[in-house]
């Protein structure tokens, strides 16, 4: 086998969550805990007027990241699924009609499904073709006068297929019904505008291209979104009151927040600001197509999804011929120190329809911090592990 010659773990599983972060966000996280790591809006002492400015300076980042007009319609979560299901959950009623696809995260799916077993709701999931792009006719077909949301994957975390939300946001508000976007993979990477895309629920992780901490998420709940909070309590305001307040984010936001894991999203989102998400995006794709082409090099590996970077985020998945994904990545992970993640990857839909369900797919996710030495040592990797497989 080939000797592992990188110094560090090559990680590539930033679908999962990003790694390594940039050093302002450690920084900015171990300051704020050291200097205002108190209860934001609970209290009239500096500490916790000082931890509300940071907390609303970072929503205020956010609202101006995703060109949102109102910051008060950015509410913080625990992550990306999180941010779905009070989507889901707070807007659907008994009647309602859903149309999602095959490539939905089971963030996505699971809600759903569990509305359909309670028989809330009924669910349509709109076809891909071969490279995962939904087809929009039959989604514009698919609408009936029940129809209340459509829930659309942004960028497929298994196959990487981008879908053109602002033309699936014309369909949707063109029928009348609410869109909601899951950003889990893009968010960070490829620019966002929910005006100029018709999006009415952008639910968004913090701990992957935003650069922020695990425990960090938000959803934008736009003006036509009219949500039932599920989680209630403390707000910091109207404690008179015997119920949740009415307004935003109030709202949404019962109990402490993760106030220091915010302060590091504003840290991850201010590095993306300066780095520009054109660079960014740039940087993943010139690594993407490099992958590509020579994944596609080497015999007895098959690659799933789009085969042009421009047209996919920067998550690979592959296999590779005679060898379950569990053993290469058990291989490429004890041998090359290369971290990548393999199974279904909480998507079962998109494994049925891609015919690699129950075992999955080995799945590169790439980053910004990932270089192209890295991608050519695992592509070397992977050539010695077909070999070795061939002399078995």
């Amino acid at each position: 086998m080939l000797e592992h010659k990188m110094e560090r773990i090559i990680y590539f599983d930033n679908a999962a969550t990003s790694w390594p972060k940039p050093v302002s966000v450690y920084r900015r996280m171990d300051e704020f805990i050291r200097k205002w790591g108190a209860n934001p809006g609970r209290a009239g002492h500096r500490m916790a007027v000082s931890a509300e400015r940071i907390i609303e300076e970072t929503r205020y980042q956010i609202a101006r990241f995703f060109g949102i007009q109102d910051q008060r319609r950015v509410i913080f979560t625990l992550n990306c699924t999180d941010s779905l299901n009070i989507g889901i959950k707070g807007l659907l009623r008994k009647g309602d009609h859903v149309i999602t696809t095959y490539l939905e995260h089971n963030s996505v799916s699971r809600p759903l499904e569990g509305l359909v077993k309670k028989g809330l709701v009924t669910v349509t999931r709109v076809s891909h073709n071969e490279e995962g792009f939904i087809d929009l006719e039959e989604l514009s077909q698919a609408f009936t006068s029940q129809t209340r949301l459509v829930v659309v994957v942004h960028g497929s975390n298994v196959i990487g297929s981008l879908q053109p939300v602002r033309e699936i946001g014309e369909i949707v508000r063109g029928k009348g019904a609410i869109f909601m976007v899951d950003a889990a993979q893009t968010a960070g990477v490829i620019p966002i505008d929910v005006v100029g895309d018709n999006i009415d629920l952008l639910a968004f992780p913090g701990h992957k291209a935003l650069f922020g901490p695990p425990g960090t998420g938000g959803l934008y709940v736009g003006p036509r979104a009219d949500l039932v909070p599920w989680r209630e309590g403390g707000s910091g305001v109207d404690s008179e009151s015997e119920l949740q307040p009415e307004n935003l984010p109030f709202k949404l936001e019962g109990g402490t927040n993760n106030t220091v894991g915010i302060a590091g999203l504003g840290a991850g989102i201010s590095f993306i600001q300066k780095e520009g998400i054109e660079k960014i995006r740039q940087h993943e794709l010139g690594l993407t197509n490099h992958l590509l082409q020579e994944l596609s090099r080497i015999g007895k590996v098959k690659i799933y999804g789009p085969k042009n970077g421009e047209t996919r985020i920067g998550t690979i998945s592959f296999n590779v011929e005679d060898l379950s994904p569990a053993a290469v990545g058990a291989i490429l992970d004890e041998s090359f120190h290369i971290a990548c993640r393999t199974g279904l990857h909480c998507a079962p839909y998109t494994h049925k329809k891609l015919g690699t369900f129950p075992e999955g797919t080995v799945r590169f996710s790439l980053g910004y911090f990932n270089t192209k030495e890295e991608i050519d040592f695992a592509i070397e990797s992977l050539s010695q592990i077909v070999a070795s497989n061939k002399k078995i």
